[in-house]
């Protein structure tokens, strides 16, 4: 299942083809030092299959296959469906001979990429919007039983490019607006993996270092996650070359939650 012609143009449009290369590019500017954390992440995994079983997995954000122990995961289940808003061809490739394997683009938010599009993506200076009233974040549904879901570093991923387009479209907007928006996305995300047997792994903060010394923390998630049965937290460290900062580097605090 892929998406229309019209609707990746839109995509292409909001930067999500360049946040997408961006990532693996980041990957192989840090040498190895992902290592631990896709070595965490795969472990988190193979123990939620081992503990709940499923005969079907459903991945949300599965990316470029790096947190996922793909060549496990198909000796374990029968079936295994990757969702995406788009994947790269590498990954098409790599998994087209996995007759187990399906490939689905959609966008895990419901629907919200498109609506947000559709309200602010063509407006200019002149008639930027006023308010953020009128966007309700969509439910999730997706098109058959999941089975055990995993939420794979997506959860504070889900916002980040439709809240860019509509910080840009928006004049007069209390920042406390864009931050309930940002609850109501994260909090849907989290709903709909209560209701499955369910893996979430996710950044929950971002610390950063300056050249000099001195470090600041800033949260990324910013609604309560569950308790979970079990739960693992580590740093990833994501960016110490200074790929997005010429001043600073950042590490991630990760925590992996089995619901």
């Amino acid at each position: 299942m892929t998406q229309a012609s019209s609707y990746r143009r839109i995509l292409h449009k909001m930067g999500y083809y360049d946040y997408q290369h961006g990532l693996i590019y980041r990957h192989i500017k840090q040498e190895g030092r992902w290592d631990k954390h896709l070595e965490r992440c795969r472990n988190m995994i193979i123990r939620a299959i081992d503990l709940y079983k499923p005969e079907k997995v459903t991945v949300l954000g599965s990316g470029w296959l790096l947190e996922l122990p793909l060549a496990e995961m198909v000796e374990k289940t029968q079936k295994i469906i990757l969702v995406d808003i788009v994947h790269p061809p590498e990954v098409i490739t790599q998994t087209a001979d996995y007759t187990n394997i399906h490939i689905v683009e959609e966008d895990i938010t419901g629907g919200l990429i498109e609506l947000i599009w559709k309200k602010a993506g063509n407006r200019t200076f002149l008639n930027k919007l006023q308010s953020l009233e009128d966007i309700v974040v969509p439910e999730y549904t997706p098109w058959s039983d999941p089975g055990m879901v995993i939420s794979l570093n997506i959860l504070t991923q889900l916002e980040i490019l439709p809240l860019r387009l509509l910080k840009r479209k928006c004049r007069r907007v209390a920042e406390e607006d864009f931050m309930n928006l940002r609850k109501e996305i994260q909090n849907n995300h989290i709903n709909f993996l209560e209701n499955h047997n369910s893996v979430l792994i996710s950044d929950i903060a971002e610390v950063f270092k300056k050249a000099g010394g001195d470090s600041y923390e800033n949260s990324t998630i910013v609604v309560e996650l569950p308790r979970g049965k079990e739960r693992e937290e580590w740093t990833w460290d994501f960016d110490l070359t200074g790929t997005d900062y010429n001043q600073k580097n950042s590490v991630f605090k990760v925590a992996a939650i089995l619901i």
